[in-house]
């Protein structure tokens, strides 16, 4: 069990008032904090050349800490400065043609959409989105019947922004790898909440964010390019981080994930983001998605009882973000009206998940994404705010 006090404490915030947007961007705690803000000290005293210097083997360090935190190789890190930014280079490096397919679900997030169809104008592959199973997840039978070897790529999201589903993972996997596909997983909702084992999981790539539910800094980002697929895929945007240039007419290219990255980089926020990994995995993973899970049952729970609010999560198995609205009131005008009252959501509107939101005839929903520094009276006082809206 995770000692509420203590994470609370590192967490000022959280005790003033009642924080629930983890899924957009969360708390970090006090040692991630003084991570950042020591690091952008020393650069105003030495430089920033000599204060990353200093702090060359803890950088170095940070490889292996997010590969213990994903369980992977630390060769197979790259570390990002979002997680879209992991995406594009990602999904920047599938080779594809014309007559090539790419899979998509349909709770497949707009960044990655428009990328994709960006990808598609370029090369002549064509963007499907898999049918989802009534209950939310993409339909395993489904993505069966729509498999052939022209798919090279299939797009999953782990967590999609605007409900709390989980989808499954190891049979997309092994569904695509019977037919040659890459599988890229959208881990920016699930990395931080969720155990989260890239070889469990078997994906081929993962892009996953430092500002939600891992409470690391904004601006960083994790992409994970496994051993398997990295020969399969041409990275585009390479510097002087991913290459050695060798004669005026040749270069080469870096054999490990670090052909992902840049040379240009904020090391006070990535520091930042290796510290949030150490706090996360010291507290636990396991024990960090049993109390998350804890709150978001409550919130569902308690928001299914109020008369005029709907929650419109989907899933078997759901994660800690909540997603509900209130009859009479459109999504932002209960964020705007609960954050008067202190309470922290936000919304998410058509344009993020455009094919899930228009099947269901929504136009935004409310979304509350409660992390196990949120203690249980404050949850309370949210269901209690919520009340009074109608």
């Amino acid at each position: 069990m995770i000692d509420l006090t203590a994470v609370r404490l590192d967490t000022p915030a959280a005790r003033r008032h009642v924080f629930l947007d983890s899924a957009g961007s969360s708390l970090p705690p006090n040692p991630v904090v003084e991570q950042v803000l020591a690091h952008v000290r020393r650069e105003a005293e030495v430089g920033g050349y000599l204060a990353a210097q200093e702090r060359l083997d803890d950088l170095e360090r940070g490889y292996s800490v997010l590969a213990r935190l994903l369980d992977c190789r630390p060769e197979e890190i790259a570390f990002t400065d979002s997680a879209t930014r992991s995406w594009l280079a990602a999904v920047d490096a599938v080779p594809l043609a014309e007559g090539d397919r790419v899979l998509v679900t349909e709770v497949e997030y707009a960044a990655n959409a428009i990328a994709l169809l960006r990808k598609a104008e370029e090369t002549g592959a064509s963007i499907e989105p898999v049918p989802s199973e009534p209950s939310g997840e993409i339909s395993l039978d489904a993505l069966d019947r729509m498999l052939d070897e022209r798919v090279k790529l299939v797009s999953l999201v782990h967590v999609p922004t605007n409900s709390g589903l989980v989808n499954p993972v190891r049979e997309v996997v092994d569904a695509a790898h019977r037919v040659g596909a890459l599988v890229l997983l959208d881990a920016c909702q699930s990395v931080g909440q969720l155990p989260v084992h890239v070889a469990e999981l078997g994906v081929d790539l993962l892009s996953a964010t430092g500002r939600k539910w891992l409470r690391g800094p904004r601006g960083t980002g994790v992409l994970v390019v496994t051993a398997q697929a990295a020969g399969r895929l041409r990275p585009r945007l390479v510097d002087l981080r991913g290459a050695v240039w060798e004669t005026p007419t040749s270069y080469t290219l870096r054999e490990d994930a670090r052909a992902y990255e840049l040379w240009e980089y904020s090391v006070a926020d990535r520091l930042g983001l290796i510290e949030a990994a150490r706090y996360a995995l010291d507290l636990g993973l396991d024990k960090i998605a049993e109390a998350v899970g804890e709150r978001a049952a409550r919130v569902r729970e308690g928001l299914a009882e109020l008369p005029g609010v709907r929650v419109r999560d989907l899933g078997t198995r759901r994660s800690g973000l909540v997603s509900f609205t209130v009859d009479g009131l459109a999504a932002p005008e209960v964020r705007d009206r609960l954050r008067a009252a202190d309470i922290t959501v936000t919304a998410s509107f058509t344009a993020s998940t455009l094919l899930d939101m228009t099947k269901r005839g929504l136009s935004s929903v409310v979304r509350a994404s409660p992390h196990y520094f949120v203690a249980p009276e404050q949850i309370e006082s949210f269901l209690a705010a919520v009340s009074k809206l109608g």
